[in-house]
């Protein structure tokens, strides 16, 4: 049941995020969660997919996984996202993200 309580309120975090939120800070909270649950830095994606995880459109992500690359915190090519700046993507990353990592570390 804790999980389940746990998973709804990332839910609602996540819809609260998506409204107030940038869509630079929006993806770095979604990809650093993407890195939790798979414990790997590089990870297959397109920009297509992350649009629609986002809820935005294409263009958009394309921008600002560009802005992501030329700040050092990530590299994208083909298809393939790596992880470079675990710390500074974190520090782009919106509150939400730490609220939803401590939330889930307490069901540990």
């Amino acid at each position: 049941m804790r999980f389940i309580e746990t998973l709804l309120y990332v839910a609602g975090q996540t819809a609260a995020c998506n409204r107030l939120h940038s869509i630079e800070q929006r993806l770095a909270r979604w990809l650093l969660m993407s890195r939790d649950r798979q414990q790997t830095d590089i990870m297959p994606m397109t920009h297509e997919f992350v649009a629609s995880m986002l809820g935005v459109r294409r263009a958009g992500v394309t921008e600002t996984a560009c802005e992501l690359q030329r700040s050092g915190l990530i590299r994208y090519h083909h298809g393939r996202l790596t992880i470079l700046d675990r710390e500074g993507l974190e520090a782009t990353a919106c509150e939400c993200y730490r609220i939803d990592r401590d939330r889930f570390m307490r069901l540990l």
